[in-house]
């Protein structure tokens, strides 16, 4: 089965048993936005991207390796603590992006640091090919496969911390891989939906909302092996996750009623009847002293 929440990662990973995923497979943000000009991403806005592209800390690292038995993290480079965890980093990877060499706004490759104890792979294929981005930092969905088919066996569950354009769970659909994943933002969390819908078979869609989707493959509810298993264990922790929510959108609302209803935080069904605009953050259902100043933000920008 193959879910997709829209929360904190932070939040998705804390619902988890210590080395609950055999691999996980993440592209956090780099922290590079302000110290490199990247020439082809014109069409995104660069205020919303410089927003999120901060990098993870100590924190998130600790707890994706807590979770999962083995890591390939893109970006590996920019991140010099994951290097210090072990004198021995055999297995990077290395993905060749066929780029030219005379671009100086370009990087010519990506590199993952991985836990993997295997030799050093390049993968080769062409940024150019990457076309109809739908965010900046988008993988190809071929770069996914490749990575499944190298890395990861039949039965194993596979963790994505950070969604972004949804490529990697057209790839673990593809693979008949179970993935868990998750993303902060309502567009972008969106827009991965759509992207997925164009390629699975609406057959297979088993939840669809604003907060939680999810995919199941063919006779995995009725079968008897370890999908069936997979399956449950999925159906559980969206239960979870869905007790959360209400428990956020209960909280919300009684800070909805202290500040005189001005605050538009509502169920998935009443958004849409309102068509309000979105204020929430799929965040720990705990208000803070954040919570209210983002809301005081928003209520004088109304006028």
């Amino acid at each position: 089965m193959i879910t997709i929440t829209r929360e904190d990662n932070m939040v998705l990973m804390a619902r988890y048993p210590d080395n609950y995923f055999d691999l996980a497979i993440v592209d956090p943000p780099y922290g590079i936005l302000n110290k490199t000009k990247r020439g082809g991403d014109h069409k995104f806005n660069m205020d919303e991207y410089s927003q999120w592209d901060v990098k993870p800390d100590d924190e998130y690292f600790n707890e994706l390796f807590r979770v999962s038995k083995n890591q390939i993290i893109w970006g590996g480079n920019y991140f010099g603590q994951l290097w210090a965890r072990s004198p021995y980093n055999k297995g990077f990877i290395i993905w060749d992006k066929k780029q030219p060499e005379t671009l100086n706004n370009f990087s010519m490759a990506e590199m993952a640091w991985s836990s993997l104890d295997k030799p050093s792979k390049i993968f080769e294929f062409s940024v150019r090919k990457n076309k109809n981005k739908i965010h900046p930092t988008q993988k190809p969905v071929e770069l996914y496969e490749w990575l499944l088919k190298m890395y990861a066996k039949q039965g194993d569950k596979i963790l994505d911390t950070h969604l972004g354009s949804g490529t990697i769970a057209i790839a673990c659909y593809n693979a008949g891989l179970s993935l868990t994943a998750c993303e902060i933002s309502e567009t972008y969390y969106l827009s991965a939906l759509e992207k997925i819908k164009e390629v699975v078979p609406e057959s297979v869609i088993h939840t669809n909302d604003y907060d939680a989707f999810s995919l199941t493959f063919p006779e995995q509810k009725t079968s008897n092996n370890g999908m069936q298993i997979l399956y449950k264990e999925h159906i559980e922790q969206l239960s979870l996750y869905k007790e959360s929510r209400t428990k956020y959108y209960a909280s919300a609302r009684q800070l909805d009623n202290a500040l005189g209803g001005t605050c538009v935080v509502v169920p998935n069904a009443q958004r849409r009847e309102k068509n309000s605009t979105r204020t929430s953050q799929a965040k720990v259902p705990k208000l803070t002293n954040m919570d209210r100043q983002q809301h005081d933000r928003k209520k004088k920008s109304k006028f």
